[in-house]
């Protein structure tokens, strides 16, 4: 059931507008006793949804009783950034979800679901993971709150990716990854309808029916000025919620270039991107406009680790990127990336497969971090100096007679050529 579904990409929500709207939506569900909400970390900063889970809390008060970001792999959150993102939501209500501990299985996907969305590529069984405190925490209501923005594994990020991916656990995770990875990420972003979507919803489907949940998605791009504009709010109970939200990304979040880009410069907010892991959004959502031979450079301050995860950090600083034959030989002959198969999906992901290059200009590793990893090394300080981004506009600009094509928010976008 859609409870509210507003939006259009030339919409632009006020903070005031989201409050009517959210409550105008909570009003239908009736009186709750125990809320969960579940809305993303702070990877997800500019979704708004850190706006409206304080919204939330204000709405319910005591009755909201419990906070889960959705973590997946992802480092737990700062107070600091907690207070950032969620004003003045209690910390109290804050809890940590442990990717490795704290699961529930709540049934199995066979393989030969597998084995059919995958083409034949793979044939394992998926476990739908969830953290505990969505079955065992006695909630009558749990509010998946996110953004439905394109996305290299699933497509579409958000709806039950944020269930089954955000709270859930290491063997579905390392899995829905690999799946992802195999089938083809050109093949998956910008799309609503995926394999890996397929085997999620699949899990919610078949396995989740008793859980109350209701997903608040939102949908974000820039505004001509560079900042951010929330352009739709979609509220529901069931898949076409997300349909909708999706059907709006694509014509909000898309981004279409005439010709190939041969050189791109990308910035990553060092407050968001601290890792690889999440920084190669920079190379995600650029390569179908990069022209082949291009040069990719990520401006990156904040970039200090390889991996979210210190195991995960650990074999990408192992192996590399170094293309997805490659990493596919290593998972048969290396037992550590066999059993960590998120890592070789994100080592699939952040390669160029020789067809562009990536040099990366970061504020914490040193260049033989970087060169060891795959990539080409930039000096941050020369290259913030040559790339100005105070003076650059989004998209294609002039510098010193060399033509390069901007990019400021890579999470909120995905851009391809024409042709």
């Amino acid at each position: 059931m859609i409870y509210y579904a507003q939006g259009s990409p030339a919409h632009d929500f006020s903070s005031q507008d989201l409050r009517e709207a959210l409550y105008s939506a909570l009003e239908k569900l009736g009186n709750r006793h125990k809320v969960l909400a579940i809305p993303p970390d702070f990877t997800r900063f500019h979704s708004r949804t850190g706006e409206l889970t304080e919204m939330a809390w204000q709405f319910y008060g005591d009755t909201m009783t419990d906070i889960l970001p959705a973590l997946g792999t992802h480092a737990p959150m700062s107070p600091e950034q907690i207070r950032t993102m969620y004003g003045e939501t209690p910390l109290s209500l804050f809890r940590e979800h442990h990717w490795k501990e704290d699961l529930v299985t709540l049934g199995e996907v066979p393989a030969s679901f597998i084995k059919e969305v995958s083409e034949g590529k793979l044939n394992f069984s998926w476990p739908a993971q969830v953290n505990r405190l969505l079955t065992d925490g006695g909630h009558d209501l749990i509010l998946s709150l996110g953004q439905v923005v394109p996305h290299e594994i699933v497509g579409m990020a958000n709806y039950t990716k944020n269930i089954f991916v955000g709270t859930g656990g290491e063997e579905a995770i390392h899995k829905s990854h690999f799946l992802g990875a195999v089938y083809g990420m050109e093949r998956i972003m910008g799309k609503a309808d995926t394999p890996v979507r397929r085997v999620l919803n699949y899990g919610a489907d078949h396995f989740a029916g008793d859980l109350p949940i209701v997903y608040v998605l939102t949908v974000v791009s820039p505004r001509e000025d560079g900042s951010l504009a929330l352009r739709g709010l979609f509220i529901g109970d069931d898949e076409e919620c997300y349909l909708q939200a999706a059907a709006l990304s694509a014509r909000a979040n898309l981004r279409v270039v005439e010709k190939p880009i041969k050189k791109c410069v990308v910035y990553l907010d060092p407050a968001e991107f601290h890792s690889t892991w999440l920084g190669n959004k920079a190379i995600y959502r650029t390569r179908m406009a990069l022209a082949d031979g291009a040069e990719l450079i990520v401006l990156a301050p904040g970039l200090k680790d390889f991996g979210e995860d210190k195991t995960i950090d650990k074999l990408i600083r192992k192996y590399g990127y170094h293309g997805t034959e490659h990493t596919l030989k290593l998972v048969e002959s290396e037992k550590d990336l066999a059993q960590s198969l998120s890592a070789a999906a994100h080592l699939i992901h952040g390669s160029t497969e020789g067809r562009f290059k990536v040099t990366y200009c970061p504020g914490q590793l040193s260049r033989e971090e970087i060169e060891k990893a795959g990539y080409g090394y930039g000096d941050l300080g020369a290259m913030e100096s040559r790339y100005d981004r105070s003076r650059l506009k989004e998209g294609w600009n002039n510098v010193g007679g060399e033509e390069i094509f901007f990019v400021s928010h890579p999470a909120l976008g995905l851009w391809t050529v024409k042709e």
